[in-house]
């Protein structure tokens, strides 16, 4: 999959345009503050309909203005295609091949995978963070996770209010409480499923790319404790057991206290917990091997390679790595768009930004 070029209309401090991209490694190079990080934002924004920044809306409109668009076209393995998104004031509008659909059917369309500054939090942020992350990427790779979650976080807000409301004893609570189990049940199936498989990738990347004698892996903190098999009849028992235990409390509270919405994802160097025990710069390269390891699972359920994005590659890495890593996306024939404020010694399409407009190198 690729990504041919992008138009974007009053998205925040860039000068509106039409931006074409190289199949292989696209640099875009200026000072902080020109906009590099918002061109990768607009990227984002154009193939997910969300901001890696914000979650608010108006924020990507540009100041004095009421209303953003972004148009890109891609080729995956079919076909050339486009998607645009935009916002007013009142809505958000999504289009594909210029056809306006819902957001269930713009999301995981086109594929990308970002590497920004921010994504430390995925190690040393609150466990919200990290589901609100794997829980974006698992729908990136599995339409069918995706409606499950959306429809899951519907049965919980329903569940919650009739415990708020003392409505338990409801023969309506009863029911959506088994719909409850049932949708919760094949979440936690398709995440300990991902974990498993991801886990593997993960180690493999960061010893190639890191650190040789270290071992890396990914665990699933469930609130059902110990789940010793993936069978989803096992995990919907396990969940039931869990209400009974936790009922009075619930009902007491007069929320629900169970439920994969309280669930973690831990990252272990060496068996050790890396939010507490790694160094900066482990943890750095550990966020990175996650990201190279995502590509993996999306080319494993998608039969072909996401869009990769780095926002300012030169706070992470030093120049050797740097380019070993780029190579390493290269071979692998991934797209990669790219901004730094150094130049680097890489066969790119290379782009300058300054005050809100791109130059492209001629």
């Amino acid at each position: 999959m690729k990504i041919l070029e992008i138009n974007y209309i009053n998205f925040r401090n860039l000068i509106d345009r039409n931006v074409k991209f190289s199949p292989k490694i696209n640099l875009f190079l200026g000072k902080n503050g020109q906009g590099k990080t918002s061109l990768i934002e607009a990227i984002y924004f154009s193939a997910t309909g969300k901001s890696f920044r914000t979650s608010k809306n108006v924020d990507m409109i540009k100041h004095g203005k009421n209303k953003v668009g972004c148009y890109i076209e891609y080729e995956d393995r079919i076909s050339k295609k486009n998607l645009s998104i935009k916002i007013d004031s009142l809505k958000k509008e999504y289009s594909s091949n210029r056809k306006k659909i819902p957001y269930d059917e713009f999301y995981g369309k086109v594929n990308v995978i970002s590497f920004i500054p921010e994504d430390i939090e995925l190690i040393v942020g609150t466990p919200a963070v990290r589901r609100k992350f794997f829980d974006g990427e698992i729908s990136q790779g599995s339409e069918e996770y995706f409606k499950n979650l959306k429809e899951y976080n519907k049965l919980l807000k329903i569940r919650n209010k009739y415990l708020k409301d003392g409505n338990y004893k409801n023969e309506m609570f009863s029911i959506y409480q088994e719909e409850f189990i049932k949708y919760g049940a094949r979440l936690i199936k398709k995440r300990l499923e991902y974990i498993k498989n991801i886990s593997i990738i993960l180690n493999l990347n960061y010893r190639k790319l890191f650190d040789n004698k270290k071992e890396l892996s990914l665990k699933y903190s469930s609130f059902l404790g110990d789940i010793k098999k993936i069978d989803l009849k096992y995990i919907e028992d396990l969940f039931r057991e869990k209400i009974k235990e936790e009922f009075f409390k619930e009902i007491r509270y007069g929320y629900s206290n169970v439920g994969p919405q309280k669930d973690d994802f831990l990252f272990l160097l060496d068996e050790r917990e890396a939010k507490s025990f790694s160094s900066q710069g482990e943890k750095k390269s550990i966020i990175f091997s996650l990201k190279l390891s995502e590509i993996d699972m999306i080319l494993k359920e998608k039969k072909e390679n996401p869009i990769f994005l780095i926002d300012d590659v030169s706070s992470y890495f030093d120049s050797i790595r740097k380019e070993n890593i780029l190579e390493y996306l290269k071979k692998r024939d991934i797209q990669v768009i790219i901004t730094s404020t150094d130049k680097m010694d890489i066969e790119a399409q290379i782009f300058y930004v300054k005050a809100g407009e791109i130059y492209e190198n001629c």
